[in-house]
């Protein structure tokens, strides 16, 4: 007596189903598939939090890898790990606004500078 998968993906189908599943239940029937129920939610719940996650993770590198290729077109390879480190543990709002300063940055001295800049202000 499980709900068809097709209709499962109409919520007020599925609540209708559940709750006419639930009519001639005994309580501890209920008690159970109430558990299950919130288990369901909690599971859903995790995976579009991971799945946000994920699309955050996924638009930080990508700016990240531009950021560095623009660097790089413009003063060459970055000789600093440091330098490297800082811009890859930036934010996606500071790499956003990486991205509107670059144009006047004039050497890699003022990269640094900025990225110093944001260190002491965002710490």
């Amino acid at each position: 007596d499980e709900i068809p998968p097709i209709l499962g993906e109409v919520s007020e189908i599925e609540l209708a189903l559940n709750l006419a599943n639930k009519a001639g239940m005994s309580p501890e029937e209920l008690e159970i598939a109430d558990r299950r129920a919130m288990a369901l939610q909690d599971e859903r719940g995790k995976i579009t939090f991971a799945e946000e996650k994920g699309k955050e993770i996924g638009r930080q590198n990508e700016a990240i890898a531009l950021i560095m290729r623009l660097l790089k077109k413009r003063f060459g390879e970055l000789e600093t790990e440091e330098t490297i480190s800082k811009i890859e543990n930036l934010t996606i709002e500071e790499l956003e606004n990486l991205g509107e300063y670059f144009l006047d940055f004039n050497s890699i001295t003022d990269l640094e500078n900025w990225l110093n800049r944001q260190s002491l202000f965002f710490s």
